[in-house]
């Protein structure tokens, strides 16, 4: 009878030292932070692609990091003045500027505030300058100009052709400074033949390439 007594108890030991075991990990499991990482944090942002030689324009969006310094960070558009605005230094002028030119700007004038300034500028989103692709294309629209493309690259960008596009009378318009508004024929069959490869001429903003 003893024994049997002690064989109970000793099951009943182990079931609870089982039971405990489970709680504490459920707990553990419930308490314990998730670790999320920078990069995992900025994977959400967008970003332009751009070259080094894009300018900034008006409306354009820029991302603004000056290392352990998250007072000065931030994001901004540029105004219609071609201007942001930033603590500490004030107003800087934007437009007309690559992001690279920018950088050495401000980092100039926050070195009389902060100790070794990094400066970083993404172009977030870009408004200032774009394209327009209409007609017979696939996705016919208006695409950012974020670094030098040609009208070829221009037609692929909005998904090339659809049946039945006059591929031989395609043309780009473009308004001058003058007011004046110029044609460029494209004959897309020439082109990727070899022939007229002056026709494929690089885009300017606000150019119009219209697909029949």
């Amino acid at each position: 009878m003893n024994r049997f007594f002690s064989l109970c108890l000793t099951a009943i030991l182990a079931c609870s030292c089982t039971l405990v075991s489970a709680q504490t990990n459920r707990a553990g499991a419930v308490t314990s932070p998730t670790m999320v990482s920078d990069s995992d944090a900025a994977k959400g942002t967008p970003t332009a692609q751009v070259s080094d030689e894009f300018i900034i324009g008006p409306g354009d969006i820029l991302a603004i990091n000056v290392w352990k310094e998250a007072e000065i960070s931030r994001v901004v558009p540029v105004r219609s003045d071609g201007r942001i605005s930033l603590p500490l230094i004030g107003e800087v002028q934007s437009s007309g500027r690559t992001p690279k030119q920018l950088e050495a700007d401000i980092t100039k004038r926050l070195k009389d505030f902060v100790a070794d300034p990094a400066v970083t500028i993404v172009v977030q989103e870009i408004r200032s300058q774009k394209f327009n692709v209409l007609g017979m294309v696939s996705h016919p629209g208006s695409f950012p100009l974020a670094k030098p493309i040609t009208v070829m690259d221009a037609i692929a960008t909005a998904g090339g052709f659809r049946d039945f596009a006059k591929q031989k009378d395609v043309y780009v318009l473009r308004h001058e400074a003058s007011g004046k508004q110029s044609r460029f024929p494209f004959n897309y069959k020439d082109v990727i033949k070899g022939s007229h490869p002056e026709q494929n001429i690089e885009l300017q903003s606000g150019d119009t390439v219209v697909v029949p």
